[in-house]
């Protein structure tokens, strides 16, 4: 049989991701934080586009209560007037689109330069916030002593050399060998500076090892008495709980032993962590839940943190009246239908995230009503069948998400949890509430009957849950309790 050239019609279906599509479902994922940051961004380079002020006193979007809402009837993106019907937002696509052109973010306003004025207290142009007292760190601490306390130059420039050599917990970083290098003076001379500066208050810092930093505070308390020295030097038998050889080698009893043990756990191992607080940022949720009047639960987004963008209709209008080039007039039509893709695309976000946290409120409402051991096992696919979605939305929509609930302030991915079966046959349970139940266990344990982890899987099975005893070792180590052996041992030294 001879092959001939032919030419042949077929017709195909295929889906497109459009850049506008990529973007809507990368929105999908972010933050509010990392929202508002792409929001700023895009209102920088759409003129078109303008940000909602309005008071939010009402909201646009009626409340979600888990008795009423139920998966969305319409799609979840819709196509744009004179646009090709785009496909849905809802897809199992892994979003790699990149928008290069948005840039990396807003410049900076560069550095304020000093400003001369009134010396008298009338200057109405002073700064409230230069009135604010502001915490002292350690370096400034440190170098206000070291100014008092030493008065040689040349010491004195050791001791700066010194001080910016401390870490984060204020241990020396380095050798002194390398310092009398680099300035050019004998390590003996290096070794006399450093031992003044472990004098400077907090005590404990400027050594060079744990066993150096308690020494140096308990020299501060008058507590470095041979035995103690003798117990700071053989920290690693104390880690090992070896009681009877410390004993015998600081020649003291059990009960001076005790006493010893308990001062050293009261001395501060990272003595500089006092200083250089680092403000923890609260988490802002994202969806609101409370307790209904009538009964049930009340879930909604928060409007305060929510950005809202509006398309500048009337001045879209008067600017495409006035364009005359091809070029003008096909720049303001992608900004308008970019403005308009971008408004349509937040609220969709905002309307998927409400069905997917009201979805979880009503799957999880035992865990809001009693308590975490009634939390119920949960994946991704229950949600996306019961709203009507693909894992994959459910995916990105919980990622990076807080709900506030009466039971305080969890990420929306809390609340899936793998199953473990019950005992013969019966209710599966949450492995977070086995979780939280084997804790319970060891925290009420008493000093004379400590449970080993076949206990508390014989526990656990007469309550119901099938599991075994290695799963029981995986959860107590991930909540960093000790085993029964060493449980036993700290609780027989009192801690």
């Amino acid at each position: 049989m001879a092959l001939t050239p032919r030419l042949d019609l077929r017709q195909t279906q295929s889906l497109v991701m459009t850049p506008q599509l990529q973007q809507a479902i990368k929105l999908l994922q972010l933050s509010n934080i990392e929202l508002t940051s792409f929001i700023e961004q895009e209102l920088e380079r759409n003129p078109l586009l303008e940000a909602d002020d309005r008071d939010r006193t009402v909201s646009e979007e009626p409340p979600g209560e888990i008795d009423t809402r139920t998966a969305a009837d319409e799609p979840l993106v819709d196509a744009l007037p004179g646009q090709a019907e785009e496909a849905p937002l809802d897809l199992d696509y892994d979003n790699t689109w990149n928008n290069d052109a948005a840039g990396d973010g807003v410049d900076g306003l560069g550095d304020w330069g000093g400003r001369g004025g009134r010396l008298d207290f009338d200057d109405s142009d002073s700064n409230y916030e230069q009135t604010v007292a502001r915490s002292e760190n350690l370096r400034d601490h440190l170098v206000s002593q070291l100014n008092v306390d030493v008065a040689d130059p040349a010491d004195r420039l050791i001791g700066l050399h010194l001080i910016e050599m401390l870490d984060e917990a204020g241990y020396l970083a380095g050798s002194l060998e390398e310092v009398a290098g680099k300035l050019g003076c004998p390590v003996d001379r290096i070794e006399a500076v450093l031992a003044r500066l472990q004098r400077f208050d907090p005590p404990g810092l400027f050594a060079r090892s744990l066993s150096e930093c308690l020494a140096l505070q308990l020299r501060d308390r008058n507590r470095y008495d041979p035995a103690m020295q003798c117990l700071v030097e053989h920290l690693d038998l104390l880690a090992k709980r070896d009681l009877p050889g410390l004993m015998r080698l600081c020649g003291v009893d059990a009960e001076d032993l005790a006493d010893m043990i308990a001062e050293i756990r009261a001395l501060d191992p990272k003595p500089a962590l006092a200083f250089d607080h680092v403000v923890a940022q609260p988490i802002t949720p994202d969806v609101l839940m409370r307790p209904s009047p009538g009964g049930g639960w009340i879930v909604e987004l928060n409007s305060d943190t929510l950005p809202r963008v509006l398309v500048n209709t009337r001045y879209y209008s008067k600017v495409a009246t006035a364009a005359r080039s091809k070029e003008d007039k096909t720049y303001l039509s992608e900004r308008f239908q970019s403005a308009n893709w971008l408004v349509k695309s937040l609220h969709q976000r905002a309307t998927t995230i409400l069905k997917v946290a009201t979805e979880l409120v009503r799957q999880q409402e035992a865990f809001f009503q009693k308590g975490i051991q009634h939390l119920r096992p949960l994946v991704l696919r229950d949600i996306a069948g019961a709203i009507g979605m693909h894992e994959s939305t459910v995916s990105r929509v919980t990622a990076n998400k807080y709900m506030a609930t009466p039971r305080g302030i969890y990420e929306l991915k809390y609340f899936f949890t793998q199953a473990i079966g019950g005992a013969d046959g019966g209710e599966a349970h949450s492995a977070e509430s086995v979780r939280h139940r084997i804790k319970a266990l060891i925290d009420n344990e008493p000093a004379n009957d400590i449970l080993s982890d076949d206990r508390i899987v014989d526990i656990l099975k007469a309550e119901g849950v099938d599991i075994a005893r290695r799963t029981v070792a995986k959860y107590r180590e991930s909540m960093h309790i000790s085993s029964s052996v060493q449980r036993r041992r700290e609780k027989s030294m009192g801690r």
